[in-house]
């Protein structure tokens, strides 16, 4: 199983700089994504490093090569995870991807009209919509969030559920994601963050970041879909049943993938 390698990347440089430095070098990302906002902040696990930046990008990597030094220069702070995925996704993945991104819209699924009487939550960080992330998604939805969305799971398992919460991904791919445009493009297993080993070892610390067990990247057609979603009865019945319980922490980050060529449209 090839291993990837996931960073988060606080810049001291404009991401544009970034993309042009980028361009001058042999690395060729599975996704360079623009993050855009927390949607599920960590609550346990790596939160003193994962809160208390501003991180500018996320970068997934077919190998586990480190950033060349011309790139390394340009970043002030970085957080990765190393992970093996499957190589039925890593093969061929550019493609895919770049029909996901650019789908026409005929193919795009409709919203299902859960929005329309949504179930609203006093916190979003069970993946439940609240008034305050729906305001959010009322502004950026007129700016980017038009356009596809590619949420970051980063995923640790309570001791013996992670079948639960295999239940749970097979009731996204066969009905309450897909049928909203869900799509779990990259879904891995970790074994490294930040060069230390994963350990499944529950003598650890409650707050080792080792103990993160999965990683997975989730495109949505717009962040409406991915609203469309957690508002509904469907989803939030299979969400309670089967995925919250078997969390220990977790967390969930917007981001909007970005062309490795200079987007003239881009507002970086």
């Amino acid at each position: 199983m090839p291993v990837c390698n996931i960073h988060l990347l606080s810049l001291n440089v404009p991401i544009s700089a970034f993309q042009t430095a980028l361009r001058t070098t042999q690395v060729t990302p599975l996704v360079i994504s623009k993050v855009i906002r927390w949607i599920i902040r960590p609550t346990t696990l790596s939160t003193s490093v994962l809160l208390n930046e501003q991180w500018d990008l996320l970068l997934i990597l077919a190998s586990q090569s480190p950033l060349p030094k011309s790139l390394r220069k340009l970043v002030r702070k970085q957080w990765s995870v190393s992970a093996g995925i499957p190589s039925r996704l890593i093969g061929g993945f550019r493609e895919r991807n770049q029909e996901l991104l650019h789908m026409s819209k005929d193919r795009v699924p409709p919203l299902t009209g859960a929005l329309q009487k949504p179930r609203i939550a006093n916190s979003a960080q069970n993946l439940e919509l609240t008034e305050e992330l729906r305001e959010w998604m009322e502004n950026f939805s007129q700016q980017e969030g038009a356009s596809p969305v590619s949420m970051l799971n980063l995923l640790s398992f309570k001791p013996n559920m992670k079948e639960s919460y295999i239940q749970y991904g097979k009731a996204f791919a066969e009905s309450i994601g897909v049928k909203r445009g869900g799509n779990a493009k990259i879904v891995g297993t970790v074994v490294e963050v930040n060069g230390r080993k994963r350990t499944s070892n529950q003598d650890q610390s409650l707050d080792d970041e080792t103990l993160w067990d999965e990683v997975a990247l989730a495109h949505y057609p717009s962040i409406w879909h991915f609203a469309d979603m957690a508002a509904s009865d469907d989803y939030q019945e299979v969400n309670h049943r089967f995925r919250v319980p078997a969390l220990r922490d977790t967390l969930i980050l917007c981001t909007i993938e970005i062309a490795l060529e200079q987007d003239a449209k881009a507002r970086l």
